[in-house]
């Protein structure tokens, strides 16, 4: 792979891993034009590593104040009565509680069919079949009432729900941020709150990625790490970028627009496959 292939796909993956159009449907496809016959999947994860950073500058204020909550949270607890009643009181504490629920159904996902999945990056049929899905799921979203429920309202139930789906969007052509953020919406949570869980929910979800694929190292080995590092670095760079977009459509209900985008991709994508 040369710095000029690994900017690219950094690039695209920076851009489509916050867009709704799945990051990795449009890296299977890429990789696909460039003669990539197998899978590069350490690269991918190194690339959603860059995307990873640009998440937490983004988040940066609200990731520290719940690290600080946790650190305190024995005393906190106390004060205020125990933890049931911090985590009905405290945004921070709910919402650390929230993402730590919500990975349980998408680390289950990833743990036991993650060796099935990586095999579907090498077929540019499925992830065409798996854009048009997530097209549809955005443009049902055109329709919610807003506003819906705040953080606050939140529920054990939504979080479940949500952690599901993001198990779900394992599936290449699958948008991971498209169909969780959809799955708040569908399930009454306002605009606001499901980008935020969305996007914390994914930090866990690219820190197990990285830990499960941490042997494909040396399988890939041909793959030099300073090419590894250009492409996460210009990840991070466009990536930041593509999530304060993604939060603004987000914000104002626009979400649905990109499903035309993942339809046209989607149907390309299939017409490829079975040629």
């Amino acid at each position: 792979m040369s710095p000029f292939e690994a900017i690219l796909l950094g690039a695209v993956q920076g851009l489509t891993e916050f867009l709704p159009i799945s990051s990795s449907g449009h890296l299977v496809l890429f990789q696909h034009l460039l003669g990539f016959r197998q899978p590069e999947i350490l690269f991918d994860v190194c690339l959603h590593v860059g995307t990873l950073a640009a998440i937490c500058v983004v988040f940066f204020k609200e990731i520290k104040q719940m690290l600080i909550t946790l650190l305190r949270l024995p005393a906190r607890s106390r004060a205020a009565g125990g933890l049931k009643k911090l985590y009905m009181t405290d945004e921070a504490v709910r919402m650390a509680a929230l993402i730590c629920l919500g990975s349980l159904p998408t680390a289950l996902l990833g743990l036991l069919f993650h060796q099935f999945v990586d095999r579907l990056f090498a077929s540019v049929a499925m992830v065409g079949v798996m854009l048009l899905v997530t097209g549809c799921l955005l443009w049902f979203t055109r329709r919610l009432d807003q506003p819906g429920r705040p953080l606050m309202g939140l529920t054990i139930k939504d979080a479940l729900l949500v952690g599901l789906v993001q198990g779900l969007a394992i599936l290449p052509g699958i948008s991971r941020s498209g169909a969780t953020i959809s799955a708040a919406l569908f399930a009454g949570v306002d605009r606001e709150t499901a980008g935020r869980y969305s996007f914390l929910l994914s930090i866990p979800a690219i820190l197990g990625a990285l830990v499960l694929e941490a042997d494909a190292s040396i399988s890939q080995a041909a793959i030099p790490p300073e090419i590894m590092l250009i492409g996460a670095i210009v990840a991070a760079g466009i990536g930041y970028a593509a999530l304060k977009i993604l939060l603004f459509v987000v914000n104002r209900g626009k979400l649905h627009r990109f499903a035309p985008y993942c339809w046209l991709v989607g149907a390309t994508a299939l017409l490829i496959g079975f040629l």
